[in-house]
């Protein structure tokens, strides 16, 4: 790796002209052999696939408390400790689902067709004879004057829902999407499930079913079945969810085809009627759905873990660059064949030990940075961003001394790269910093390819975002040095298909933790540059969280 001034020297204004710091032997401490061994630590069989609540987790987190002591690295509580409980309520949900159009039924297997499960911490809960009514993409955007509903009712219905924002071509170009409703091929937050969930419940449906497509989504049914079909975790809420639709669901595409059929619809003339902004919402004909879900229900604290390296500067410690990647993974499967274990090695042990092997390299640093470092390796990621959200709404710093978030979501295992994909490119001037970092190594940053994945929106970086906190979230690059141009997508395609959220995410033989390396010491040296540079980063006009970060630093 080049040496250049980024890289090597960085001027502290607090120091006198002539003082300089060497960062070397914080980048040289960032290595692939202290890399592989975390990971491989944390992604073994004695972790349990690091399940939020199970024994994995007290073994995932007692690891990296450790891990954060030996450093000499400070609590990351203001209370002493290590940890901030997590309050959860975990629901482990078992369903019986009929739908039948005019008394013949849709024939179903439960994770092979479809999911159904209940967030309301209940133990019954049960949808009787719901009509069903197809709601397109089940979207209320008012700034794109798109409205899905119409002012139909579907309180007490089972609404079926399209995957994603709507495809609305471009009126120029049919062969592409329109940028000026919901950004095009990039995702916005209305493509996301979490969204779809929380406005069938604001709509008042009695159960809530996407219908899924393995291109629009970015992962296999598999993924589905195996995320959502065992115990779930959602944030404790004072109201138990009871204000949460009944029902949330998944039915493959075929299936749902097949339900439209029996009714007498065709799915894929609702799906084309559905990208027009005056679609209007299709009940099928003579058909009703019933849900009988019984849930086990258990709260407990799971625990986010944090250590602090203080500031030098007097006047500046008290403000916080922050570095996060998630411990968790899905944990064990009894019912599964062979392998029951979800190792996640490669999500998230690696960012995990990527989170370490930063924390590693600012102890290397004299003096420290003028401002603070938090690291933080959050819970229940996997679950819905939930370890972050309840930071995010729970800080232990204030959100308006936090100048940004640096988020760690799986590394690059497939070697050296000649870029730095940085996703939701152009959002903040954490991206500009990113890209001068970059430059000084001889290296460029590539959007996201894949913006219709909303991947922005899938980790958890994006709950510091929602708060107004600027968020950087990179991911793997895509020029592989040495290899052939489809080489990165080749490698991607695989692994999403083979390996991920599925037992096989496991070390890999032929991984090539040299990339990893590289892009770890860019991001511990774009953190170091917000720590030390004056002015706070911000996000850039026209970004959705503009407004409440302005709102906050007024």
């Amino acid at each position: 790796m080049k040496k250049p001034i980024l890289a090597f020297l960085i001027v502290l204004s607090s120091c006198s002209k002539n003082q300089q710091i060497d960062l070397q032997p914080a980048l040289n401490s960032i290595n692939s052999d202290s890399l592989l061994s975390e990971i491989r630590t944390l992604s073994s069989d004695d972790f349990e696939g690091r399940k939020p609540g199970s024994a994995g987790e007290q073994k995932t987190i007692s690891y990296m408390q450790q891990q954060f002591q030996q450093m000499g690295l400070k609590p990351g509580n203001p209370d002493g400790t290590y940890l901030q409980n997590v309050p959860l309520a975990g629901i482990t949900s078992k369903s019986r689902v009929d739908i039948s159009v005019k008394g013949r039924k849709l024939p179903l297997i439960g994770k092979k067709d479809y999911i159904a499960l209940s967030s309301r911490y209940a133990t019954e809960v049960n949808v009787n004879d719901s009509g069903i009514v197809f709601v397109g993409y089940g979207v209320v955007a008012p700034e794109y004057g798109w409205d899905d509903y119409k002012d139909v009712d579907v309180k007490g219905k089972t609404i079926l829902m399209l995957i994603n924002d709507p495809a609305i071509p471009d009126p120029n170009d049919p062969t592409k999407l329109d940028d000026k409703m919901f950004k095009g091929r990039a995702m916005t937050y209305y493509g996301r499930w979490t969204y779809k969930y929380e406005i069938a419940s604001q709509k008042g449906a009695a159960a809530a079913i996407i219908i899924h497509e393995t291109g629009p989504a970015g992962y296999p049914f598999e993924v589905v079945s195996g995320s959502w079909g065992g115990e779930n975790f959602g944030i404790q809420r004072p109201d138990n969810n009871m204000g949460r639709v009944s029902v949330e669901g998944w039915i493959t595409y075929d299936k749902a085809t097949e339900l439209c059929r029996m009714s007498g619809l065709d799915l894929a003339a609702l799906k084309k009627a559905a990208i027009r902004k005056d679609f209007k919402p299709v009940p099928l004909p003579g058909a009703i759905a019933s849900f009988h879900i019984e849930n086990t229900l258990r709260k407990i604290d799971s625990h986010n873990v944090l250590a602090k390296l203080e500031g030098s500067d007097p006047a500046l410690k008290d403000q916080y660059v922050v570095y996060t990647a998630h411990w968790d993974h899905l944990g064990r499967d009894p019912e599964l064949k062979g392998d029951q274990i979800y190792n996640g090695a490669a999500d998230n042990a690696s960012g995990s030990a990527g989170l370490l092997e930063i924390a590693r390299a600012y102890t290397k640093l004299s003096p420290a940075p003028k401002r603070s470092i938090l690291f933080l390796s959050v819970t229940a990621e996997e679950q819905g961003l939930l370890g972050t959200e309840y930071y995010a709404e729970n800080p232990l710093y204030p959100l308006k001394n936090t100048l940004a978030d640096i988020n760690m979501d799986g590394l690059n295992t497939w070697g050296k790269t000649k870029d730095l994909t940085i996703i939701g490119l152009g959002n903040s001037t954490l991206d500009d910093t990113a890209a001068t970092v970059l430059q000084a190594h001889g290296r460029t940053v590539t959007p996201d390819s894949e913006t219709e994945k909303g991947y922005f929106y899938r980790s958890d970086h994006f709950e510091f975002a929602k708060q107004g906190v600027p968020a950087l979230d990179p991911d793997s690059g895509t020029d592989y040095i040495g290899k052939p141009a489809n080489y990165g997508k080749e490698k991607r395609d695989y692994y999403t298909e083979h390996d991920y959220h599925k037992p096989s995410d496991e070390v890999k033989p032929d991984w090539d933790l040299s990339g990893a390396v590289d892009d770890l010491r860019i991001l511990f040296e774009v953190g170091d540059t917000v720590a030390q540079t004056p002015q706070y980063p911000e996000w850039k006009p026209g970004t959705e969280f503009k407004a409440k970060r302005d709102e906050m630093m007024k």
